[in-house]
């Protein structure tokens, strides 16, 4: 058991890390995009929009899959191998036929989607999406296997070949090009969006062959009577799974739709790139995922358990409040993160920062439903918050712009929130300490009011009393939870 246990903890460790570092590492490209396609050229905004559709497509043609395969694999009376080859190639299978109908529709969609002068985008990016479908049901047999060290090098091969080759094209081509090298002929200046993408296609395209030993064991083909099961298991996963992302894509989606034109670009574009900043603690909420998921689940026969999630939940406000209150505190550091063109949007990060607070409480919210098994009233709070978010954005983007799209999400988010916290406390009540965490709220907006309305002379000024308050914050926070900082220091 305990080794069990410890093989577990080190590949859960394994993964998390790796995700959070992959993350990290492929922030560090917004600098990189947002320096070298000024605001106004809608490079940017391009570049937002099409991996808003691969997001929303990727979960699409994965269809729950992962999930599915995870479940049958370890039925007993399921062959591990059939169901490996069975979800494997029902995903091929769709993802080939989805590419296919893009290629031969690829300039109704362009025209469509607005792309009708850069066609290959939308070819390269289907070709991108397909690739990583098939390999999501891939890298899931690589957990099942227990073979974290390939799941990793994999997983950081692409981000690092991604960012190299970014690099490249970005920076050191346009160098070589103007030297009149003759290698370089086919370089185009002005085409460094497409380069983007056709960069993605390489990587995903590599790691593909990485593969090669998992593809080989696909010969068992499609066991009709097995994905007849798989279907009916994982429909409910696709709903929850579409409106999930939408609740995340659905503004950089359709925003171009509402505001046509370079317009629409531009403003999508400096939207894109000041909400990167704010998802500081979605990076955050995502390590916290990793760590608390297993260990909910792994205690749910816990008498403590609710007594548990609540106290869980408290640290949670605090400490992402605690990551607002930097990034916001300290923005006139933070906003060199992307170019001064895209500065006129930094007014949106408290609203996206504080809408991604309300998602990772609505994640913690989520566990009664989950452990009950009745996973279908997640889907029914996120469409509910997702309709919101859209009657927002097409109400009030034409007149407000992406701040709509901020305040969208921060509806959407907030009331699946609510909605969850109301409705879990009927059907499995959990006694959270809600005047607290609603404390620490009004003492960080507080906090962060305070720094809107005062305006020292200087920067440096600005800068010691933002310190000054952030301390406040920290103090206040230290003061109301000695008791349990002592218990833990006790303990070493």
């Amino acid at each position: 058991m305990a080794n069990s246990l410890k093989k577990l903890a080190g590949q859960t460790a394994i993964y998390g890390l790796s995700s959070i570092i992959g993350r990290f590492l492929n922030y560090l490209l917004v600098p990189l995009y947002t320096y070298n396609m000024a605001a106004e050229s809608g490079g940017y905004g391009v570049v937002t929009n099409i991996y808003a559709y691969t997001a929303f497509l990727l979960v699409l043609l994965t269809f729950g899959m992962e999930t599915t395969f995870f479940y049958f694999v370890n039925r007993e009376e399921v062959d591990s191998r059939k169901a490996f080859s069975t979800s494997a190639n029902a995903v091929g299978l769709v993802s080939l036929l989805f590419l296919l109908v893009c290629l031969i529709f690829l300039h109704p969609i362009a025209n469509f989607l607005g792309y009708e002068a850069h066609p290959e985008y939308i070819a390269i990016m289907a070709t991108v999406v397909s690739l990583d479908a098939f390999q999501a049901v891939l890298f899931a047999s690589l957990r099942q296997n227990n073979q974290a060290i390939k799941f990793v090098t994999l997983k950081l091969a692409f981000i690092f070949c991604n960012i190299g080759l970014n690099l490249f094209v970005i920076l050191l081509a346009p160098i070589l090009y103007e030297k009149g090298w003759p290698i370089m002929s086919w370089y185009n200046p002005s085409y460094q969006v497409g380069y983007i993408f056709i960069v993605n296609l390489i990587c995903t395209a590599c790691v593909t062959f990485g593969f090669i030993p998992e593809i080989r064991n696909l010969r068992f083909g499609i066991d009709r009577s097995l994905l007849k099961q798989m279907l009916k298991y994982t429909w409910p996963l696709l709903l929850l799974g579409l409106v999930g992302i939408l609740n995340q894509v659905a503004d950089k989606m359709l925003y171009r739709f509402i505001v046509p034109g370079l317009e629409g670009e531009v403003q999508l574009g400096i939207y894109g790139a000041c909400v990167k900043i704010a998802m500081i603690i979605a990076i955050f909420t995502q390590a916290f995922r990793f760590a608390y998921e297993p260990f909910v689940f792994g205690g749910q026969r816990d008498k403590n358990s609710p007594e548990i999630q609540a106290v869980v939940m408290k640290y949670f406000v605090m400490t992402t409040l605690l990551a607002f209150l930097i990034v916001v505190m300290y923005l006139d550091i933070f906003r060199y993160i992307i170019e001064s063109t895209y500065w006129e949007g930094l007014k949106v990060i408290p609203i996206v920062m504080m809408a991604e607070i309300f998602m990772g409480i609505y994640f913690n919210l989520s566990f009664w439903y989950k452990l009950n098994g009745q996973t279908w009233w997640g889907a029914i709070f996120s469409a509910i918050g997702c309709a919101a978010l859209l009657v927002i954005n097409f109400v009030f983007v034409p007149k407000y712009g992406y701040m709509a799209c901020a305040w969208g999400g921060f509806a959407g988010y907030g009331i699946c929130m609510l909605l969850s916290y109301i409705v879990g406390q009927i059907k499995a009540p959990v006694p959270y300490p809600v005047m607290s965490i609603l404390g620490y709220f009004a003492l960080a907006l507080a906090l962060y009011f305070v720094s809107c309305w005062i305006h020292p002379a200087s920067q440096i000024w600005t800068l010691v009393l933002n310190t000054a308050l952030l301390l406040i914050y920290v103090a206040v926070m230290l003061y109301n939870e000695r008791k349990l900082i002592r218990q833990v220091l006790s303990k070493r």
